[in-house]
């Protein structure tokens, strides 16, 4: 394998300017051609939507002529240049090609979260006002035959074959119209972080913003047109709409979508399309990891003994000599696993323990971790593979972006902020929301606290929001804390927040809500609806908590549990939504 050192992403581009561009960039369509020009044949989309599960997969070639046919047909019947199209639905080749067609078509896209309800995705659409809507069968006859779509002049067609008639692929332009293609500063996408239910914020990204994010990824891993990326969270979002579906067409990879999270057909997927690339969130690894070491356990103290000191003879190498000895020592490990064939592994969507960041790595996976916002599209920071740091969240782009602490603390802690080519233009028709998140020269404030060491490696510390100052003047970082839980396997759910310990003099303290595992009732034979199993419960969960506390700086310990009966609300990329009234 190449090393990243002195690697440009980009080199392969000169070639094709004048002929498939002329920008700065290439926008994504032209991106798209050119892949196609280099990889004709290569598999582009696949999922296992086939008879029985069986595998299916588009080349380049074919996808393209997919796409050009969907966007003859918008442009035949009335999309306009810079009109909207919104897409929602589950992960499928069908999304992709509705995404990219409406770029081929001059139009800008809106991916939709499809685990809203429809009331709140009619919200969304009322802000975005799409010339039409692709959506999946269990929404399509709300859209369609519902009064909403046709009160905002929407058109609705079908991600799924279902739906013969207005299926995506059925889609024939009967007359031709003239397309006027979008520059690369003209926008892409508007994604949508939040509003559901009140006035949403849309985030606009250009072509130049998400290319670009895409080129200054790969400044820190090199990506093969041999690579399988493996399309498991959800498309609409930021994280893997840039670092799965954008990456893989920038080299002529693969991309598998995963339409489930059930964990029979994840390891499906995992092993029949013979991953390489795996990009998850916490939460999913985590899982992986837990799952792992307790079947390491479970083989006995002397096995696992021998398997703890291999894992560390593993990383000492690794580190030490930049060799990767991981894969072979563990191969049965990993082949039992389904992840044998995973050659990167990358977490995003919040800061990942060090403990699993290290296990993958021992393990012989080359696992980093990275950082960004929606309103980066997403990728800001990323750590290269050969030189990575289980601390951080990842190196500085240099050559894309700047970074700097706003009014660091005596730690060096400060809110993140950042000037470069993936940073959005804004916020959809709300300037004021705008300007609340720019600084007067120009640097976009990310609401994130960390800091920088010498080598621009980023520490993440937690969302300025967030932070709990202690009686004592400290601050406190929840996000730190509910990190060092996350290989408890009997906590399912951990959220940390801040209580008034103190009534007269108002001190904080800190309280642990926690959702307990359903293994940890099965070990103590009691189930969630038994009141009196409620003391059994909350002293296992402080005898957890106790040996966490003895690891942490005093003004960090939990002082309070709260045992929870019924799991906290997630964000589709699983992380805990904090604003709860408990």
């Amino acid at each position: 394998m190449q090393s990243i050192k002195n690697y440009d992403p980009c080199y392969f581009l000169p070639e094709f300017k004048g002929s498939e561009y002329n920008g700065e960039w290439p926008t994504l369509p032209e991106l798209f051609n050119i892949t196609t020009r280099r990889f004709p044949d290569n598999a582009c989309f696949t999922d296992f939507e086939g008879p029985e599960g069986s595998r299916n997969s588009l080349t380049y070639s074919q996808v393209k002529a997919n796409i050009a046919a969907l966007a003859d047909f918008l442009a035949a019947n009335g999309l306009q240049h810079g009109d909207r199209v919104a897409v929602t639905g589950k992960n499928s080749p069908e999304w992709a090609t509705a995404y990219l067609a409406t770029l081929y078509a001059g139009g800008v896209v809106c991916p939709l979260d499809y685990a809203l309800h429809e009331t709140e995705l009619e919200n969304l659409m009322n802000t975005a006002r799409p010339k039409f809507l692709f959506v999946d069968d269990e929404k399509f006859d709300h859209f369609a035959k519902g009064d909403f779509a046709k009160s905002i002049g929407c058109k609705v067609y079908s991600l799924s074959p279902k739906r013969r008639e207005e299926y995506v692929y059925n889609l024939k332009a009967t007359s031709k119209a003239e397309i006027t293609p979008a520059t690369v500063d003209e926008l892409a996408a508007i994604l949508f972080t939040s509003g559901t239910t009140g006035v949403p914020k849309g985030v606009m990204l250009t072509h130049k913003n998400l290319v670009s994010d895409c080129f200054a990824a790969q400044t820190k891993m090199i990506l093969y047109p041999t690579d399988v990326f493996y399309a498991l969270l959800p498309i609409h979002h930021a994280y893997t709409m840039l670092a799965v579906f954008i990456e893989t067409i920038s080299v002529g990879a693969e991309v598998v979508f995963g339409k489930s999270l059930a964990v029979s057909r994840m390891m499906k997927e995992l092993e029949e399309g013979h991953i390489t690339m795996l990009l998850g969130v916490p939460l999913l690894f985590n899982k992986l990891a837990a799952g792992i070491l307790k079947g390491i356990r479970d083989k006995g103290s002397v096995v696992y003994g021998i398997m703890r000191f291999l894992m560390g003879l593993s990383y000492f190498i690794k580190k030490v000599f930049r060799i990767n000895p991981g894969k072979k020592i563990f191969k049965a490990v990993l082949k039992q696993a389904h992840i044998s064939t995973v050659r990167i592994a990358i977490c995003g969507g919040g800061p990942l323990a060090p403990s699993v960041f290290r296990f993958f790595n021992e393990m012989g996976i080359d696992f980093v971790q990275g950082y960004g916002l929606t309103e980066t599209s997403p990728i800001i920071t990323l750590n290269p593979v050969e030189h990575f740091k289980i601390q951080s969240v990842g190196q500085v782009f240099e050559k894309y972006e700047q970074m700097k602490i706003l009014d660091p603390d005596e730690k060096g802690v400060g809110e993140i902020a950042v000037k470069g080519c993936m940073v959005m233009q804004g916020y959809y028709n709300m300037p004021e929301e705008t300007a609340k998140v720019f600084t007067e020269d120009g640097w976009f404030k990310t609401g994130d606290l960390g800091w920088l060491d010498k080598e621009n490696y980023l520490m993440l510390s937690g969302r300025a929001k967030n932070m709990i100052v202690t009686e004592g003047g400290k601050n406190v970082y929840p996000e730190e804390i509910e990190d060092a839980f996350q290989l408890e396997t009997d906590i399912e759910q951990i959220m940390v927040r801040g209580y008034v310990a103190n009534k007269d003099t108002r001190s904080e303290e800190l309280e642990a809500l926690i959702y307990p595992a359903d293994d940890m009732l099965k070990r103590l034979g009691v189930s969630r609806e038994d009141k009196l199993a409620d003391t059994a419960v909350k002293s296992e969960l402080e005898t957890i908590v106790s040996k966490i506390n003895k690891g942490l700086q005093p003004y960090q310990r939990i002082t309070k549990i709260t045992v929870l009966d019924k799991p906290l609300e997630m964000t589709t990329t699983k992380k805990i939504k904090r604003n709860v009234n408990i």
